[in-house]
């Protein structure tokens, strides 16, 4: 009775805040551990059932830097010896392990994870894994409602079935480069705040994991990739509407997607053919070329209370954003725009 309440207790793989060092975890917040027993590396992820076993000999050091945010957990972990572990992850969860080296010397279930690969489980399936000495890991745990509703929101497609079936899904050299340079990149910047991430960036983050995961485990649907040229026009001038009449707050294309009822592959189809360039690149050159005009008006207040009125939220980065595109910091067209206006 009393193990089976403790089992109960136990957190699971959808309480994504918490971490290694409490289930009070802010959201956002790196957390970095560091273990010296296989067994205590084992019992740093929160939200797995799990044994590691050494198989070499030597004294282990293990590294675990996670990332809990709001509907899933991004971590590395790195070990020094060869392991055999047991794990499940607890609760309705997907797990996706990108190795750092896809050499084909990690195993799952007895699946070697080639080159281009990574690997997959749900939750509540126990799988074996075998790791090679010095090894590193990306992982990434997404509650499974949240990747149904993604998949069915904003692709407007449905998972793979198949999907649950595989211990190890190939993916590609490319897919799988780009998916680890955005975990690490936003890994190390996570850890390098030493603090909780905004809501705004922990969304975008979010929002971009999802659709790197759905990319390689779902299927494809013929949305005819927007149809007419008058209906992808049609499509950008809306989403380009949504946006001016939200642009207190920044609009994410999950959003817009789920706005104009288009999948993902669609609006980037559109953005692309009508414009050039990503929905998400477009969007936010059009707040900053309104936040401009807006300095440039004669009732421009501060920087910050424009840059607000346009969903910047944070000024450090809309000052870089505005700097990169019109060559100026905003303080300078304010400036600039004081000066014309004091000489009449």
């Amino acid at each position: 009775m009393d193990q089976r309440v403790e089992r109960m207790a136990e957190p699971t793989a959808e309480d994504t805040r918490c971490s290694a060092q409490g289930d009070d975890a802010l959201a956002g917040q790196a957390v970095v551990s560091v273990a010296h027993d296989a067994d205590e590396q084992a019992r740093n992820l929160i939200g797995w059932r799990q044994t590691y076993d050494q198989l070499a000999a030597g004294r282990f050091v293990g590294t675990l830097t996670e990332l809990p945010l709001d509907t899933m957990k991004l971590f590395r972990e790195s070990t020094s010896h060869l392991l055999r572990q047991a794990c499940e992850v607890r609760g309705d969860a997907y797990w996706f392990g990108i190795p750092l080296v896809s050499d084909g010397t990690a195993r799952v279930d007895a699946c070697r994870i080639g080159p281009g690969a990574l690997a997959f489980r749900p939750g509540n399936v126990e799988f074996e894994l075998l790791t090679p000495a010095q090894f590193s890991i990306y992982g990434v745990v997404v509650r499974g409602d949240v990747l149904r509703r993604y998949a069915e929101e904003v692709e407007r497609r449905a998972l793979d079935e198949r999907l649950f079936t595989r211990r190890v899904i190939q993916v590609g050299d490319t897919r799988l480069a780009r998916l680890c340079a955005l975990l690490g990149r936003r890994l190390d910047g996570a850890a390098a705040v030493g603090g909780p991430l905004p809501d705004a960036q922990r969304d975008d983050l979010q929002a971009e994991v999802l659709a790197a995961l759905f990319d390689a485990c779902a299927q494809p649907a013929d949305d005819g990739a927007g149809g007419a040229p008058s209906t992808r026009r049609w499509i950008v001038e809306q989403a380009r509407e949504y946006v001016l009449a939200h642009r207190t707050r920044p609009v994410g294309v999950p959003e817009l997607c789920e706005q104009l009822h288009v999948s993902r592959r669609t609006l980037q189809y559109c953005f692309q053919d009508v414009l050039g360039m990503a929905p998400a690149t477009y969007l936010r050159t059009l707040r900053l070329n309104g936040a401009r005009r807006d300095l440039c008006g004669r009732a421009a207040g501060s920087v910050q209370d424009v840059a607000e009125a346009w969903g910047f939220w944070h000024l450090s980065q809309f000052a870089t954003d505005y700097r990169r595109l019109f060559g100026k910091r905003p303080s300078e067209t304010l400036r600039d725009r004081a000066v014309m206006v004091a000489a009449g």
